[in-house]
């Protein structure tokens, strides 16, 4: 089921109410090859490999003179209740691609690039390159919801999500708090 502008407008307010300072980690999600998820209770994060098992690390990029993986987009992470809202069941969150999923507010007033977050025993640092949405994510959750994460009225608010590089390797697991320091 797709939401229409209007409903995804209306749950602004709700996303508006993420935690500041810290939230929950609610899902890890790794991509082993393209198009495959696994849902992981627990990750290991590393400084050279982003979510270790995660395919990052062998995924060519548009943003590099020589098509390597891009080091500021070792990990993508998105706003819980963002893909709470876009989805529509907890089920669907795996389908946008991102790895961690928190229920933190990712807008650019709260977490600028060089933001640093601690979550379980490593550390994570905003890298300034933008996080986009792509065909797959119009097919999953619809035009709209195009629409609604990359609206110019709300780009701050970094509602499609950010993105992230490994700055201490570490274990995280779901329910562990993601914390500003």
């Amino acid at each position: 089921m797709h939401l229409t502008t209007a409903e995804l407008e209306a749950g602004l307010g709700l996303i508006g109410r993420s935690p500041k300072r810290e939230g929950a980690l609610e899902m890890i999600v790794r991509r082993p090859q393209i198009g495959e998820r696994e849902i992981l209770h627990e990750g290991q994060l590393d400084v050279s490999e982003g979510l270790v098992g995660d395919s990052w690390k062998i995924r060519s990029s548009k943003r590099t003179a020589d098509g390597t993986p891009h080091p500021d987009m070792q990990l993508n992470v998105m706003n819980s209740r963002v893909i709470a809202l876009l989805s529509q069941d907890k089920s669907r969150w795996r389908l946008a691609g991102d790895q961690l999923y928190v229920d933190l507010d990712l807008s650019e007033d709260n977490v600028p690039a060089g933001t640093q977050l601690a979550i379980g025993s490593a550390v994570i640092e905003v890298t300034r390159e933008p996080h986009t949405g792509c065909g797959k994510f119009v097919e999953r959750f619809g035009v709209d919801a195009m629409t609604f994460v990359s609206a110019p009225q709300w780009k701050d608010l970094h509602l499609r999500g950010i993105n992230a590089r490994v700055v201490q390797p570490g274990v995280i697991r779901v329910g562990d708090v993601a914390r500003k320091l």
